[in-house]
């Protein structure tokens, strides 16, 4: 009885402790389902579910023409829902060969057999989300969908993809600085891509992401999700022809005289617009890259460039005039413990002010400076500063240096301030700054602000338009601004720069070569002197067009003066925009006297071409069996030339029908986007440029 009892009461503590079992576990399931619920689920939207930034599509950059200079390019991620819901056992077995064949053909990595074997894998673990490849071409998709299965769409074929884009350049590191970039994580806002990071960004959504197995994300369908809005596009000042000139001749005279840097703008007159801007610094890999805007951010000290502003100033004042005398003696002056010296080791002698200009004499600005003004220094500086030397241009773009130009009674004014800020000493200013001085003069005194951007275009529709803004409208007086015109003309025409010279037109401007100061180590360092070699000045001189600075820093191989090293860049650029410009003008003045009376059939696909002529009874000869031709003019008759098309090579689809040119490129595999109606006037990249996946070209219509 006492052994039954003692069964009995255990039993009943078991049965006592599964219930208490029983209930705890059921209080958990009512605290995870009820009070713990909002927890679990934030947990699992960590987990397996989160809300993301859906970035909006970044606007273009545009040049003054329409050409792309920025461009967000689509790349997309490739998956397979190998058990998709909707994809049929058929579809599966009868095209598992033909998907893998295309996709060893397609993106490689793996032969037939291996697609096939490692997505069949996939289809046996069920994965719904199996990895085909990252980053992915628009071109590239659009091939992957005619393949077997994945024809059949996302839910009867599994395919997949996630979009991304991708900032690009294509025309490479032309203009690379100027039109700049965003990097978000250092706050780094560069060029234009910085400055007008608000309009070009648009506005991003919200999209919910599903972690797949082995770490990814996919975006997901959901009510949570809100749209983004696409960027604007901004349009530029620059030309993309322009910069080219600008760029090659830069970057080939660095190369020949192994300069660290240098810097080349060139600025439309009237306007302020910079056309061109470039900026190349030697790298570790003894190349030249674009890395930092010299021409906005870096003040130093200008040299003989800042003797137009100083002689400005003191004609201004009328206490010269341009046919004064001055004495140079034997090419030296000392002030206090200062010794000024020409580079003409004997001296100019008694020679006058706009000669002392022209050759450049530190010897006879600093005495011209001195002597009037040492007893009133303010008059100087005050006079330099009406013309608004002293303040920052306040560009479109951020990073503009800060001028310097010191004020009588300031901490490291002296006895020599004065003579050494005449021919450029103890005075800093950026290239943009001086060339902005200089263009005011071109502009008859008016002074204008250097414009980057025009205007903020969306959907088509100019919805932001910046207006050319004046600084200020009169740096001097007439009379002062055509004497120093005068003044800078006799550089080029008898001058330090006579090596400038061209027979079609004049050059108007100034040499200017500089030493370097290295911090506290003066300008004499490592045992040697660095220089820095700069010209500016303005084309054509009777009817100024374009300004241009070009400042070339530590040149070597024993050459750096102004004009050979600088000028040589300056001269090159101004050549090739004036003969361009003036073939332009002379073009379009004599569009009417034009007496070809054979048709604009253009070029394009043969069968085309050759139904246009017949129709329009014309006599033409076809001298290649091309599809692709291009007309050309002899005589009475029309000849058709073939169009060479190079794998790897941009074709030549000037003077095509858009509907020609497109076709012609997309199935060269590059994607096109293009501006106006009627033929293509002009493309970029050019024919004959080597092109990657990236590549995008833009087309300019003649309509």
């Amino acid at each position: 009885m006492a052994v039954r009892d003692e069964i009995v009461w255990r039993s009943g503590i078991v049965y006592f402790v599964i219930a208490l079992l029983a209930a705890a576990l059921l209080i958990r399931i009512l605290i995870l389902q009820y009070v713990q619920r909002g927890k679990w689920l934030e947990m699992s939207e960590k987990y397996v579910f989160k809300t993301a930034e859906m970035p909006a599509t970044r606007g273009d950059i545009l040049a003054c023409d329409g050409r792309l200079l920025a461009s967000s390019v689509p790349y997309y991620t490739i998956y397979m829902d190998t058990r998709s819901s909707g994809m049929r056992a058929g579809t599966w077995a009868n095209g598992i060969n033909g998907l893998s064949a295309g996709l060893a053909r397609l993106l490689g990595e793996r032969s037939a057999d291996g697609w096939k074997s490692v997505i069949t894998q996939a289809r046996k673990r069920g994965d719904r989300y199996f990895l085909i490849q990252r980053k992915v071409d628009y071109e590239t998709l659009r091939k992957l969908k005619e393949l077997p299965i994945f024809k059949e769409g996302q839910y009867r074929g599994g395919l997949v993809y996630q979009a991304e884009n991708r900032r690009i350049l294509p025309n490479s590191d032309l203009a690379a600085r100027t039109i700049g970039y965003l990097n978000i994580g250092d706050g780094n806002e560069v060029g234009i891509e910085g400055a007008f990071d608000k309009d070009l960004g648009g506005k991003n959504g919200v999209v919910v992401k599903q972690r797949l197995t082995g770490g990814d994300w996919i975006m997901v369908e959901n009510a949570n999700s809100v749209a983004s809005h696409d960027g604007n596009d901004v349009i530029s000042t620059l030309d993309v022809d322009m910069q080219d000139v600008a760029s090659t001749a830069l970057l080939n005279q660095l190369r020949k005289y192994n300069a660290d840097h240098g810097c080349a703008v060139l600025m439309e007159v009237e306007t302020g617009d910079i056309k061109a801007m470039a900026n190349l610094e030697l790298g570790n890999d003894g190349d030249y890259h674009e890395t930092y805007n010299y021409a906005v951010g870096e003040s130093t000290e200008p040299g003989s460039t800042f003797k137009l502003p100083a002689l400005m100033a003191a004609l201004e004042d009328g206490v010269i005039d341009t046919s004064d005398m001055v004495d140079t003696g034997t090419g030296s002056v000392k002030f206090f413990d200062k010794v000024i010296k020409d580079t003409k080791e004997e001296g100019y002698g008694k020679i006058t002010v706009k000669e002392v200009f022209e050759k450049s004499s530190n010897v006879g600005t600093s005495k011209i400076i001195y002597e009037h003004y040492k007893n009133n220094p303010k008059d100087f500086v005050n006079r330099l500063y009406a013309m608004r030397l002293n303040e920052k241009l306040g560009i479109q773009l951020k990073g503009e240096g800060t001028p310097l130009i010191r004020y009588p009674g300031d901490k490291l004014w002296s006895g020599v301030t004065l003579p050494m800020m005449s021919h450029g000493y103890e005075v800093q200013m950026t290239p943009l700054q001086i060339l902005t001085f200089y263009n005011a003069v071109a502009n008859d005194g008016k002074m204008m602000r250097p414009r980057f951007v025009t205007g903020i275009l969306r959907n088509g529709t100019i919805i932001k338009h910046y207006e050319p803004d004046v600084i200020i409208n009169a740096i001097a007086s007439h009379s002062t601004i055509r004497k120093a015109k005068k003044m800078m003309e006799g550089v080029v025409e008898h001058g330090t720069a006579v090596n400038l010279k061209n027979p079609n037109y004049r050059i108007a401007g100034k040499t200017g070569t500089a030493q370097i100061a290295k911090d506290k180590l003066g300008y004499r360092h490592d045992r040697t002197i660095s220089y820095q070699a700069s010209f500016v000045g303005y084309f054509p001189a009777e009817n100024p067009l374009y300004s241009c600075i070009v400042v070339v820093n530590s040149p070597s191989n024993g050459v750096y003066y102004g004009n050979i090293v600088a000028g040589s860049v300056f001269k090159e650029i101004s050549d090739k925009v004036y003969a361009t410009t003036f073939f332009r003008d002379y073009k379009a003045e004599n569009k009417e006297d034009k007496t070809v009376n054979a048709p604009d059939a253009g070029n394009g696909y043969r069968a085309d071409i050759n139904e246009v002529l017949r129709n329009m009874e014309v006599r033409y000869k076809r001298t290649s069996r091309n599809d692709w031709v291009a007309t050309r003019e002899s005589g009475d008759t029309i000849k058709l030339a073939g169009v060479k098309l190079q794998s790897g090579l941009v074709p030549d689809v000037r003077g095509m029908s858009l509907r020609d040119a497109i076709y012609l490129l997309e199935n060269s595999g590059l994607r096109v986007r293009y501006s106006g109606k009627g033929k293509v006037l002009r493309q970029s990249p050019e024919h004959g440029a080597r092109y990657n996946e990236n590549t995008v070209v833009s087309l300019e219509m003649n309509m």
